[in-house]
């Protein structure tokens, strides 16, 4: 009855769709099946299929201009929303279709379309945040005067591989140049720590030159340099046990009578020996020996002057006057010493013109010194004392107590750091018993601190 129109068979392909046949009904399909009307119905149902299809996806080539305009803007964001979109819309298709009825392989094959549509949609997603990732590290591994290359990343699916950086010491643009001259010093230091030892060939002439220059000005050192330390070593332990003999025969000298300490070195004489070198190595630092202000004195005077020194040590005070000396001392270190007590010296009642006293006042009975100095001087005969300054503790007391035994103070010298020197003349007997207590003779001890 009815012909078909030649649009008819072209409408599935202008659609771009594949010609699709009619799905056949369940009941009502089946009676009318081979009549024409029903392959109309058939081909006006493709049609509709057709345009709505058109309405709601637009194919590739046919975007709008101000979709395309946006993609060129933003082309990261839209596209993962826009194939999302896609995948969406054709599975509505895919679903608006209906479900399959018998074995229909045309659906068969729209459903297997729609799958790797999605498929695709869901690859292009996975490559755009590929692209990201490598957009960020090419960002971080950029720098710009460092000669190194930045990473490269290829739109396959292979993982990206970074290119080989060029090894060019130049440090990042961040760095300073002060930071930079650092570094490059740090790296020289570390390169020649690890590097191996030169053999003797290949020591270049200068090295030779400098080594020879060093020789000569200083010699090179023993092998047997041990002896020499170990000599050095006793003589320094033997100084330190001198210092403290020397200290310990000192405190023994002033914390006892001259008759103790005349048996002490009786006992050892090698005790005075070791005592007096002591002595002298602790005078010697002074400004001004005593001994030689008291000799300077007595040279302005006759020679003929007789002269008594108590406490004499190795006679200096002989061998620097011409005057006859009379030394006495707990021990001898020169011919000239007479060795006693100086409290009971061998000598005659008034037969001395001068008595001298120099840093000899040591004991606790110093008054038996000076009863014995008058004793032994003549009438208007010379005192001349000389003693350490810190022992006073009140020169006027002292001096008084002196005036007591039979002195008359004839001139004082505290100008010295060191000592004192005491000028008196002789005026009679002593004016005080033997029972009475003088306490102005009783000086301070002079005791060394160990240093």
């Amino acid at each position: 009855m009815f012909e078909e129109p030649e649009w008819a068979e072209a409408a599935p392909v202008v659609a771009g769709l594949s010609p699709v046949t009619s799905w056949p009904r369940p009941e009502a399909a089946a009676k009318i099946r081979g009549s024409r009307h029903s392959q109309l119905l058939a081909t006006l149902r493709i049609l509709e299929a057709a345009s709505l299809c058109h309405q709601s996806t637009s194919l590739p080539g046919s975007d709008s201009e101000e979709e395309v305009e946006r993609k060129k803007k933003c082309p990261k964001k839209s596209s993962f929303a826009s194939t999302s979109a896609k995948v969406g819309e054709k599975r509505k298709e895919c679903q608006k279709l209906g479900p399959p009825q018998g074995n229909c392989e045309d659906h068969k094959t729209e459903k297997k379309k729609c799958r790797k549509k999605a498929l695709l949609g869901s690859d292009s997603a996975e490559e755009e945040k590929r692209k990201r990732k490598c957009q960020k590290e090419a960002l971080s591994n950029n720098v710009d005067q460092t000669g190194h290359k930045s990473w490269k990343c290829s739109t396959t699916n292979d993982s990206p591989k970074p290119i080989p950086r060029s090894s060019s010491p130049k440090p990042p643009s961040t760095l300073t140049r002060k930071q930079w001259r650092n570094r490059q010093k740090n790296k020289r230091r570390h390169k020649n720590k690890f590097r191996p030892l030169q053999a003797p060939d290949k020591i270049s002439s200068e090295a030779s030159k400098a080594s020879t220059e060093e020789s000569e000005m200083s010699p090179a050192p023993k092998a047997d340099n041990h002896k020499p330390r170990a000599e050095a070593l006793r003589a320094r332990m033997a100084q330190r046990l001198d210092g403290a003999r020397f200290r310990y025969l000192n405190e023994q000298l002033y914390s006892g009578p001259s008759s103790a300490a005349q048996r002490l070195f009786q006992e050892d004489p090698e005790a005075f020996l070791l005592y007096h070198r002591g002595f002298q190595s602790q005078v010697k630092k002074w400004p001004l020996q005593p001994v030689d202000r008291i000799a300077r004195d007595l040279r302005q005077r006759p020679s003929s002057l007789v002269v008594a020194d108590f406490g004499c040590g190795d006679c200096r005070l002989a061998s620097s006057i011409r005057n006859p000396v009379h030394c006495f001392d707990l021990a001898s270190l020169d011919p000239r010493v007479t060795v006693c007590d100086m409290a009971q010296v061998p000598l005659e009642d008034k037969s001395v013109d001068v008595a001298v006293f120099c840093l000899s006042l040591m004991g606790t009975n110093i008054r038996d010194f000076l009863e014995e100095a008058n004793r032994v001087l003549k009438p208007g005969g010379l005192l001349k004392v000389a003693e350490v300054s810190s022992r006073f503790e009140d020169v006027r007391t002292f001096l008084r107590a002196v005036t007591k035994l039979g002195f008359k103070v004839i001139s004082k010298d505290l100008t010295n750091s060191h000592f004192f020197l005491f000028d008196f003349e002789k005026t009679g007997p002593s004016q005080v018993g033997p029972k009475a207590q003088l306490a102005g003779l009783k000086l301070q001890p002079c005791l060394y601190k160990r240093r």
